[in-house]
């Protein structure tokens, strides 16, 4: 089957203008005979420690549900990606939706934030498995690539893989030659994590992303101002870990197609006895525990209990790329 992975140049907390644009990229990707579109992790926000984004999240039947709704209808295709969804018990989790056409068919919840996203939303327990027809869809969120439990969840159960992810790079502090190094192996993993992520699974993968430049408050001191980028890398690739179509950041929104054989298979790797596939780095491994520990503080200080975002209220200028005051976010 011909499948598509959306990229999308994100801006900021504008729901309205990025719903657009992924509507937009799903529509023409259906066009061209995708019968299962991709779109990114928080494809109605973008991620960052802004209180635009915090306050941002959407309902379960809100615009985002809507727009996936409207597109598997009129296009017939699958497609699915995920956003800041406030449910009914006033949490808010990292919802991927999958829709077709005659309806929403499963929805996956991320099991664990990554570092600042602990201070948007809380994680989920579900497998991420949905059945789609004939096809049994497996959705995998950014990180949840990167551990062994998502592998061993989805491994030999399902037919392909769709996910997106929203990975941001690590800035140029001093020492520059060292976070220069750290930042080449972190985009590689982020390039490398889902590409042999079916080997380990035994299906193709469809996985969408976000790109684009932005700045933001730092969990561990607001003062200190994050300047970097998102990764992107809108890929597609089969069970045994080849790249079939990829779009590099820099090439901003469109979409990546390809024919896959959407099919379970025998995995080609065992799934190791550790908490991840791969290596994170220093920087990774320490703001990985700094910020969700401060990150679990903020999301109840500020987002637990909030009321969802409707659509009357959806931001509808672009925070986009630009700087935000450090001031804009109260330290944890």
């Amino acid at each position: 089957m011909l499948v598509a992975a959306v990229q999308l140049d994100v801006a900021l907390a504008d729901v309205s203008a990025n719903l657009a644009v992924c509507e937009s990229l799903a529509r023409d990707a259906a066009r061209a005979g995708a019968q299962a579109v991709a779109l990114p992790e928080f494809f109605t926000t973008g991620a960052a420690f802004v209180p635009e984004v915090a306050n941002a999240a959407l309902a379960s039947d809100g615009p985002a549900t809507d727009m996936l709704l409207r597109v598997g209808r009129d296009e017939r295709v699958l497609i699915g990606g995920s956003f800041l969804c406030r449910d009914a018990d006033g949490e808010v989790r990292n919802a991927y939706l999958l829709a077709g056409p005659d309806g929403l068919l499963g929805r996956h919840d991320k099991d664990l934030p990554t570092m600042w996203e602990n201070a948007l939303y809380v994680g989920g327990d579900d497998d991420g498995v949905m059945e789609a027809g004939d096809l049994t869809i497996g959705a995998a969120v950014c990180w949840e690539f990167m551990r062994s439990g998502t592998a061993r969840r989805l491994r030999r159960r399902v037919d392909l893989v769709m996910g997106g992810s929203n990975w941001w790079s690590i800035p140029q502090w001093p020492p520059t030659a060292y976070t220069r190094r750290a930042e080449a192996a972190n985009a590689a993993t982020a390039a490398r994590a889902p590409t042999v992520f079916g080997r380990y699974v035994g299906a193709p993968v469809a996985h969408a992303a976000v790109t684009g430049t932005f700045s933001c408050p730092m969990p561990e001191l607001s003062a200190v101002t994050y300047h970097g980028h998102f990764e992107g890398g809108a890929q597609i690739a089969d069970a045994h870990g080849r790249v079939l179509a990829r779009r590099e950041r820099s090439e901003g929104s469109g979409y990546v197609i390809a024919d896959v054989e959407a099919q379970r298979m025998e995995p080609r790797e065992q799934v190791p006895d550790r908490f991840w596939l791969h290596r994170r780095g220093v920087v990774a491994a320490i703001t990985w525990n700094t910020e969700r520990l401060l990150g679990r503080r903020w999301y109840a200080r500020h987002v637990q209990g909030r009321p969802p975002l409707t659509l009357d209220r959806a931001p509808r200028s672009a925070p986009g790329r630009a700087s935000y005051s450090p001031n804009c976010v109260s330290s944890p």
